[in-house]
């Protein structure tokens, strides 16, 4: 068995089970140095935990006594294996907190070891307490970084598409946004491989620069997107269609017309290098924003949401499944943020008490209870509405179901 020794000033945090780590494409290994910050209501649930420990009521049912960290564990359901209230990340990184200093990292191959004593729960990286400073990572030698090891808050797959396809914005931004003009060989229909012609207004020209080839998104017209309580409109969601590479940029052309020099636009040249559907004239053109590996901590919101489903990421979807995105009500400016993880209600129905009263009189019209059905994490906030994953539920959501502090 291949050990690795590593002194305790440098040795990766073991327990950090719910902080941030870095999500992103494989291969970008190098984003997971960042740290994501711990605010001081976080450390100060640590450190009150680390000394205590929490109630054994607190762990999840059938918490186990030890656990080996495997590839593709997220660290949601490593809490969740813990914990009954996976988002309660700060106590379970509270009951080692000694032992980390770094709170950030979690890698597969570590050992997880739950302690019970005097009615409270404690979780170490340490046997009994006991430890040789030896970490066994696996039977084989290892050459690459640990940091590309780190495990992701979520599966990046279910999330990693709306880092940068589908948007919300206002309606102003995608009506000044370049638009495609034309295909090549009069092509109505454009695909991947296809050549087409695209002009931007005049402060959002295409024009080619030195460095790296530029890169647009194509959308298409956005859908408005209305609060279901209020019928604010909280933006319009953009629907991603593909990319396009710049290859020449749009530039005037002068020509002799009867005599006369005419002066006309020559359209940019774009080639369609991904395509999800097919791309028409009209579509509109927004630049390829620069890779963002974020970072991620589920936890509670600290101020008091009451929130609603807006929709349902799809064509005329009306109902949610478990690792479904959706759009929800509330965004930047309700203070909402990456990480935090709402319960989800289920709306109850309003009837009538057709029993009603003797002889039919008094009949009353009553609203069922709401009742708790799962929940769900903002991992893309805009200023008036986000995008969060369905990380669980135990019936439907659907579009108008409410959204609670969990």
């Amino acid at each position: 068995m291949t050990k690795l020794r590593i002194n305790d000033s440098l040795r990766p945090s073991l327990l950090a089970t719910l902080a941030a780590v870095a999500l992103g494409a494989a291969g970008a290994t190098t984003a997971f140095a960042q740290n994501y910050p711990v605010t001081p209501q976080q450390r100060a649930v640590a450190q009150q935990t680390s000394q205590a420990g929490i109630p054994i009521g607190e762990l999840a049912p059938n918490a186990p006594d030890e656990y080996t960290v495997k590839p593709g564990d997220t660290l949601w359901a490593i809490s969740r294996l813990f914990l009954r209230s996976p988002w309660r990340w700060p106590e379970l990184w509270g009951m080692n907190i000694k032992e980390i200093s770094n709170p950030h990292r979690i890698y597969p191959g570590q050992v997880l070891y739950l302690e019970k004593s005097g009615g409270r729960a404690r979780l170490s990286t340490r046997r009994g307490g006991a430890s040789d400073g030896t970490i066994k990572l696996s039977p084989r030698a290892r050459y690459e970084s640990l940091s590309g090891m780190a495990l992701p808050t979520l599966n990046p797959s279910l999330i990693e598409p709306f880092l940068s396809e589908p948007i919300i914005v206002d309606e102003d931004t995608l009506k000044a946004a370049p638009h495609i003009v034309a295909g090549n060989d009069s092509r109505v229909l454009l695909a991947r491989g296809d050549r087409a012609y695209a002009l931007g207004q005049a402060d959002e020209q295409l024009i080619e620069t030195a460095g790296p080839i530029k890169t647009y998104r194509i959308f298409r017209n956005a859908t408005p997107l209305k609060d279901p309580a209020t019928g604010e409109l909280l933006g319009y969601e953009a629907a991603y269609l593909g990319k396009a590479q710049l290859k020449r940029s749009q530039t005037v052309a002068t020509q002799l017309v009867e005599g006369k020099d005419v002066v006309n636009v020559v359209p940019a040249t774009i080639d369609i290098v991904a395509a999800r559907e097919e791309m028409r004239a009209g579509d509109r053109l927004l630049p390829e924003p620069t890779r963002q590996l974020l970072s991620y901590a589920p936890r509670a919101p600290e101020q008091i949401i009451d929130g609603r489903i807006v929709s349902v990421y799809g064509n005329a979807v009306q109902f949610a499944a478990q690792n479904q995105v959706v759009v929800i009500n509330k965004g930047t400016r309700d203070g909402i943020e990456s990480g935090h993880v709402l319960a989800i209600l289920k709306n109850g129905d309003t009837i009538v008490d057709r029993a009603g009263a003797p002889n039919d009189t008094g009949k009353e019209v009553l609203k069922l209870p709401n009742e708790r059905i799962g929940l769900l994490m903002v991992f893309r906030p805009f200023e008036k509405a986000s995008y969060a994953l369905v990380l669980e539920i135990n019936d439907t959501p659907r579009v108008g179901d409410l959204l609670v502090n969990p």
